[in-house]
């Protein structure tokens, strides 16, 4: 790598470090806000809870110091993933959010299920709840303060690509809906006597618990690796292809390291006339280009050589395309090259999760033999892992 694109690459990376600080404050400041305003409705649902003798009300305010709780693990997680790459972790700490996220969503999950014991004994052992309107009026000031703190937490997440937070603000708008059954249960109660709320903290629970395993689920495609995003990607190609004289963008692979910590290798086309020197200003260009429009660092940039002189070259081209693409499970060929001297020829093909890829190649490695004998083809199989 040239001293050129290695200073290009540090400036990406000194660029990154910059903006996920001013995302781990962003991050902080939003969880002590949460904090904060979630410890005053546990301290107020508590006394209401107890005064009034109502589980459910009680169950709510458990809930509500579960999310106290996890924007405390929110922070810690973000503080421990900001921390600046050393020599065992090269490409930093980022990932430390997701395992943050996996505590998180693990306390979710025992506090629903801890709520739904309570809730079940209440429905066994039945103690009437006596409300007032003092209660009620301050349950329902509880309801609105959630919806607008959830929807708070929820923007401030979509804007730094905070999984917690984005998470956080989902938890405080369905605990809201939550807190506003139970305060429609309080209220048929206070004027028909009807007793509901020990079956609302069942409900309660159920919710709480789905809650949980699906932010856990979610946390856990992320730790194993999922498909890119379609726009994304889609994006970026979009970006590499509009440097001339780029043909196209091929095999792009993205690795997550925390969120918005994201760096990606790709296949570019060019013509086989371009000489190294004009590839290294190109591919310098390039990721320079992608990481100002997309915030992802591109690591490496391979290239595939297309031909250009020899019109013989793009009949065998079309031919082999047909040929491969004739097969369902074929889904892409690209990085096509002959020599129609040395009777040689290459290609990728992306091939579908429907085939094994020494299948798909066997396949295909007979298709081609039997139209062009005398040449040797080389085929290499890629992976369906981009849109």
């Amino acid at each position: 790598m040239s001293e050129n694109k290695t200073n290009t690459n540090t400036e990406n990376n000194e660029t990154l470090q910059n903006g996920m600080q001013n995302r781990d404050a962003l991050i902080v400041k939003t969880s002590i806000i949460g904090i904060v305003t979630n410890i005053f409705l546990v301290l107020f649902k508590l006394a209401i809870g107890f005064v009034s003798s109502s589980i459910s009300i009680i169950l709510d305010a458990v809930n509500n110091l579960t999310d106290v709780v996890s924007s405390i693990v929110t922070i810690v997680g973000t503080k421990l993933a900001s921390r600046k790459p050393d020599k065992n972790h090269p490409l930093g700490h980022g990932r430390l959010e997701y395992i943050a996220t996996m505590v998180v969503s693990a306390i979710i999950i025992y506090a629903g299920i801890t709520a739904g014991k309570e809730a079940v004994k209440k429905i066994l052992e039945p103690e009437d709840a006596n409300y007032s309107i003092i209660a009620l009026v301050i349950m329902a000031v509880a309801v609105v303060t959630k919806i607008v703190l959830g929807l708070f937490v929820q923007k401030q997440g979509k804007k730094v690509n905070s999984g917690a937070l984005i998470g956080s603000g989902k938890d405080a708008l369905f605990d809201a809906i939550l807190s506003g059954s139970v305060l429609l249960c309080a209220i048929i109660t206070f004027f028909s006597g009807l007793a509901l709320e020990a079956y609302v903290g069942v409900v309660i629970a159920i919710f709480i618990i789905r809650a949980g395993i699906e932010m856990m689920v979610e946390t856990i495609d992320e730790i194993l690796g999922k498909r890119a995003d379609a726009e994304t990607t889609k994006k970026i190609k979009e970006v590499i292809c509009r440097s001339e004289p780029v043909m196209g963008a091929y095999d792009l692979m993205i690795s997550n390291y925390g969120p918005n910590r994201n760096y990606a290798s790709v296949h570019i086309e060019l013509p086989d006339t371009m000489m190294v020197s004009e590839v290294d200003v190109l591919t310098r260009e390039i990721e320079k280009n992608v990481y100002a429009e997309t915030g992802i660092v591109l690591t490496g940039v391979g290239v595939y050589s297309y031909n250009t002189k020899d019109d013989e070259a793009s009949r065998i081209r079309n031919r082999i395309s047909e040929i491969v693409m004739a097969n369902e499970w074929a889904l892409q060929m690209h990085g096509f090259y002959v020599d129609t001297t040395q009777k040689t020829m290459r290609f990728d093909v992306v091939l579908s999760f429907d085939i094994s890829q020494k299948e798909g190649i066997e396949i295909l490695q007979k298709a081609v033999a039997t139209e062009f004998p005398d040449y040797n083809c080389l085929i290499i199989p890629d992976l369906d892992i981009t849109d």
